[in-house]
């Protein structure tokens, strides 16, 4: 589940990064906008969704030290 969520995450996050691109060509293009806008909102759906059952994607200013206590690639070896 929890890669699942990551892949969903990615493709959303890939998707509005491309849509930005199109945009910064093309500002008065109100159909790329809307589906700009369905990502970042889908994006924020999971994102909110991931961190509710995995924890926190990033610090967004909060200083933990949670993730010193995942495995590390090579503790897994």
């Amino acid at each position: 589940m929890k890669e699942k969520l990551l892949k969903r995450l990615s493709s959303a996050q890939f998707a509005m990064y491309e849509l930005r691109l199109f945009l910064d060509t093309h500002k008065d293009d109100s159909e790329a906008l809307a589906m700009y806008e369905k990502y970042q909102s889908k994006y924020d759906t999971l994102k909110k969704e991931y961190e509710e059952q995995f924890g926190a994607l990033t610090l967004n200013g909060k200083n933990s030290d949670e993730w010193l206590k995942d495995p590390w690639p090579w503790d897994l070896a």
